[in-house]
């Protein structure tokens, strides 16, 4: 089994940045398209709970459809941005690397070296 995971979206320059560092480091790595793979909501709390942070933490404010569903005039509990976060993930920020009981969101990339 690796020793890091990495929740990713492929084409994200930055997702590729931190690719590329883990693939530097050495470090025995997973990577997972969570479009294509998607979270559960149980497993996304767990993720961002082990990376101390909250769904407001991590919400793409810069997105189209956080503009479409009008969520800048919304005040929203955890759970149900967790949920808008599963059926539209361009809303949750990226990636986020998962080692052991540590996560992070790699947000810039270099940051992963925090956990390598």
């Amino acid at each position: 089994m690796a020793d890091v995971i990495i929740y990713e979206k492929p084409t994200c320059s930055t997702c590729r940045q931190a690719v590329q560092l883990l693939k530097e480091s050495g470090a025995t790595f997973t990577a997972v398209n969570y479009y294509t793979t998607p979270f559960t909501r149980t497993r996304l709390k767990a993720l961002l709970k082990k990376a101390k942070l909250s769904p407001k933490d991590v919400l793409r404010v810069k997105e189209d459809i956080y503009k479409k569903l009008g969520l800048a005039k919304k005040e929203l509990s955890d759970d149900a941005l967790l949920d808008l976060m599963i059926e539209y993930p361009d809303l949750l920020q990226r990636p986020i690397v998962e080692k052991g009981e540590k996560a992070l969101l790699a947000r810039p990339a270099e940051i992963l070296k925090r956990i390598l």
